[in-house]
């Protein structure tokens, strides 16, 4: 362990920082696509009954009109997120007929491009330009790459935390500025170190055959028409899925919050000759993509973890991180965990806390071109490799195995996971809950099958099935789960109410008049 953990860590032992701790906010983006009972991706539009995608606070669509988003409200309680969850998959179970969520972040099995069908949200404004966005995404890198579905983990510290954490460091100046490059501290530490998780939590160690048709790949075809890699976590997270070729050359700088915005600025305003030679319109006058940059707008760029804060109505994310700082971090490097009915489960949002405390406690020097690279490559060899025990890592310059780094990583969060518990010691269920969280990860790194990624390949060996009907299987026991346990009137009364307040909303939204969305665009990307 460094000094700088050590002194760090010793510090929040020695004072008040558990009771801050306590204030810690949590909450999930979850995805997950409708897909019909033989398992291909839903034909049909999003669901009245389940509200408005534009407007509805909790469920959405992400790229698909068959890809749910479930968004938990930001909670203290570390319960709440999973139970959200919980009552949003069975209110959505009650108003989807025979339809079923798949439960991997690979989808299903889909026939071509045009087979997907892009996200609708109505008439206004605000409403055609996610569209467009998400058509134009579809004509930058496939409609089937944004069929994957993941979990988002959004995590802030609490302000009276930050407060005592300045103090303990001696840093003066506004609290923000001090947040927001703790926040930036922390992120590059996540790009260092998010390895460990993918090797963790990863669980898309293999795909339909269907996900790549007429595509190259280094993949093994097995268990019927799957594809797979013997020792691979993420799949997810490989230049097959989110990581793209497309935005490999893309250097956006986490340094600094003034350097992350002029980046990714940049990107946003710097034209792509590919793009370019697109066009924004078709001969029809119908739009392609928003605009022909690098990026159409910040979300394009497909990062393992963002820097956060709250926008207000027609506000650019990059102008709301300039204005208000930094207000919390989004984890975006996991996949769904198929044995898990909400896709997460309370030990891994708990192992999450650590992590992301330990990425913030530990010394975090500039990330040049060269960290970067390596830990892309450390990134790319889990991915593909990571349950082979003698895998080596580039830990600063020196190689070590896998299992060595990451069993030394844990180590040095055992005093963090006291901490926790020490704040979180008169919850009813026991004061030793992050602890054991570690000891779980301990075991998955000397037992590699262990991980979901193991356990998955394991089922395919075993049982000799694809993996889409091990995913169907899931999926179906998963339905059972949510239809098995009613939802209690009172929550079944508030989730319908909402559904009816969003379409009203969005009703209200359309009847407004507006400008040109030419105009409405252009005054978007102006401010």
């Amino acid at each position: 362990m460094t000094d700088t953990l050590r002194q760090r860590i010793q510090a929040l032992l020695d004072s008040d920082a558990a009771s801050t701790l306590t204030e810690i906010r949590r909450g999930i983006e979850k995805e997950s696509l409708r897909i019909s009972p033989q398992g291909g991706i839903a034909q049909t539009p999003h669901p009245q009954e389940l509200g408005s995608a534009l407007t509805h606070p909790y469920i959405t669509t992400d790229y698909s009109e068959a890809l749910l988003e479930f968004i938990t409200p930001p909670s203290t309680e570390l319960h709440h997120p999973i139970e959200f969850l919980e009552d949003l998959h069975r209110y959505t179970y009650r108003h989807i007929g025979d339809e079923l969520l798949w439960v991997n972040s690979m989808p299903c099995r889909i026939g071509e491009d045009r087979n997907v069908p892009v996200a609708d949200y109505g008439s206004s404004n605000v409403g055609r330009m996610k569209s467009i966005y998400r058509v134009g995404l579809g004509h930058r890198y496939g409609r089937k790459m944004q069929t994957i579905a993941g979990i988002h983990y959004n995590f802030s510290f609490p302000e009276a935390f930050w407060r005592l954490h300045q103090e303990q460091e001696g840093v003066g100046g506004a609290l923000q500025d001090f947040i927001s490059q703790r926040y930036f501290d922390l992120t590059r530490n996540f790009q260092r170190y998010s390895w460990l998780l993918v090797y963790l939590f990863g669980a898309s160690p293999a795909l339909c055959a269907s996900f790549l048709a007429g595509r190259e790949h280094q993949l093994l075809e097995s268990f019927d028409h799957s594809l797979y890699r013997p020792k691979a976590t993420s799949l997810r997270m490989s230049d097959l899925g989110y990581q793209n070729n497309a935005q490999s050359s893309l250097q956006v700088c986490y340094n600094s919050l003034d350097e992350y915005v002029r980046t990714l600025t940049h990107a946003i305003k710097t034209p792509d000759p590919t793009y370019q030679k697109m066009g924004i319109r078709d001969a029809n006058g119908e739009y392609l993509q928003l605009n022909t940059n690098i990026l159409q707008i910040e979300n394009e760029y497909y990062s393992s973890i963002r820097p956060k804060r709250t926008i207000n109505k027609g506000e650019r994310p990059t102008l709301a991180l300039t204005r208000r700082g930094v207000e919390y971090i989004e984890i975006r490097a996991l996949d769904l965990n198929p044995f898990e009915p909400v896709g997460i489960s309370q030990t891994e949002i708990r192992f999450l806390d650590l992590f992301a405390t330990y990425c913030l406690l530990r010394e975090s020097p500039r990330l040049e071109n060269c960290d970067f690279s390596a830990a892309k490559e450390n990134l790319r060899r889990v991915v593909y490799d990571g349950r082979n025990v003698d895998l080596k890592l580039d830990n600063w310059g020196r190689e070590v195995t896998i299992q060595q780094w990451g069993l030394e990583k844990l180590e040095q969060m055992a005093p963090i996971a006291e901490l926790f518990d020490r704040c979180h010691a008169d919850d009813v269920e026991g004061s030793n809950l992050y602890a054991d969280a570690l000891a779980q990860q301990r075991a998955k790194l000397l037992d590699p099958d262990s991980t979901p990624s193991g356990r998955i390949l394991e089922r395919l060996e075993s049982r000799d099935q694809s993996f889409f009907q091990f995913a169907m299987d899931q999926a179906l026991e998963h339905r059972d789960h949510f239809i098995g346990e009613p939802l209690s009137a009172e929550v079944d009364s508030r989730l319908s109410q909402q559904a009816r307040q969003s379409l009203a909303e969005q009703r209200a939204c359309e009847a407004q008049q507006e400008p040109p969305l030419e105009e409405y665009l252009r005054d978007y990307f102006r401010g």
